[in-house]
């Protein structure tokens, strides 16, 4: 698996973006208009007009990102709508659902954050990892969606964030998941990272794993109001599919499944062991079947519903100090795809 790499202004992202990944884009329109019909019984079109009502939030917060969408539409011959709606599906209807992503970040032989991506076997083939060098901004790197404008990566800076979905029927003011942590990729420190989702604040429930170069980590379990904080024991911050931030968990209602807590416990488990500083270990530790089918690494549950079906569709290793990105496409515990990434230091 290779990067795409796109470079210019936000239009020209945008559609290069968009021009790469058309099919797959068009492919996602179709797996969330499934996938919107099994969590809510809403269509597209339905959806479509949902998502409209998030761009004064984000005009307000992050306009210069529109251009790229409207970009990303151009490119890939879609509508403005088609792309905002692809990017606000967690506000629009998926916080009724939750995946199965287990995360971390470890300070050991310098900062690290990991994680395993769980969703549904249909949206594997839509996997993408952008390399994104935007002109007077320093490059960045997201794995993700075909269409998205951001989710889970670092940048030069040696900034990252890692993310877990939370099933819960909040939703009110401020960005976007998907337009959250892309403004916190192109952030120049954990400060500014910090500043979007204290000042700016998230729409709708889920924990940002944010972390740097300089040892600075803190989970931030984010929703409209004042986000929860769980800062590093041990140099480690663990995190699954539910709350448990004081703050948060006084305030949000999230309904986890059975799974959350359970791979939560295993995480901590694995990492109160000594565990070797590089790649490979950690890949192992992603690999982890223990408590299977609620294993960290997720197969296939045929007893489930089909619509509530999740299985590892990647696994990332980031070393920030070295702005290094592993990736492995599929399940970590699989010879499957693997790419290597290494950003040229900034700041």
């Amino acid at each position: 698996m290779e990067p795409t790499r796109l470079t210019g202004d936000r239009d020209a992202i945008g559609r290069e973006h968009g021009r790469q990944h058309a099919d797959k884009i068009r492919d996602s329109i179709r797996v969330y208009d499934r996938l919107f019909r099994d969590f809510v019984g809403s269509s597209w079109s339905e959806a479509r007009g949902m998502a409209p009502r998030f761009l004064p939030a984000i005009e307000r917060l992050f306009p210069d990102i529109l251009d790229e969408v409207q970009g990303i539409a151009d490119g890939a011959g879609t509508d403005f709508d088609d792309i905002l709606t692809l990017n606000c599906r967690s506000e629009i209807s998926l916080t009724q659902a939750s995946g199965g992503c287990s995360a971390f970040s470890l300070n050991q032989g310098g900062q690290w954050l990991a994680q395993n991506w769980d969703w549904r076997a249909d949206q594997q083939r839509n996997v993408v990892a952008l390399e994104i060098a935007l002109a007077g901004q320093a490059p960045l790197i997201s794995v993700g969606e075909a269409g998205m404008v951001g989710k889970i990566g670092m940048n030069a800076h040696g900034l990252g964030v890692c993310l877990n979905a939370i099933r819960s029927q909040t939703c009110g003011d401020g960005l976007p998941i998907h337009f959250a942590l892309r403004k916190i990729l192109e952030c120049p420190d954990f400060a500014a990272a910090r500043r979007v989702v204290d000042e700016d604040r998230v729409a709708s429930p889920a924990h940002f794993l944010i972390a740097s170069h300089d040892g600075q980590a803190t989970g931030f379990e984010v929703h409209p109001g004042t986000p929860g904080e769980l800062p590093p024991q041990d140099g480690k911050v663990l995190h699954t599919n539910h709350l448990y931030a004081e703050a948060t968990a006084a305030c949000v209602n999230d309904f986890p499944r059975p799974d959350s807590p359970v791979r939560l416990s295993r995480l901590r488990q694995l990492l109160d062991r000594p565990i070797a500083s590089e790649p490979g270990a950690l890949f192992d530790l992603l690999s982890d079947h223990a408590n299977a089918p609620s294993a960290i690494c997720r197969h296939t549950n045929h007893e489930l519903p089909e619509a509530e079906r999740m299985e590892t569709l990647f696994a990332v290793v980031m070393n920030l100090n070295e702005r290094r990105l592993h990736l492995r496409l599929g399940k970590p515990c699989e010879a499957g795809e693997a790419m290597e990434v290494e950003l040229e230091l900034a700041g």
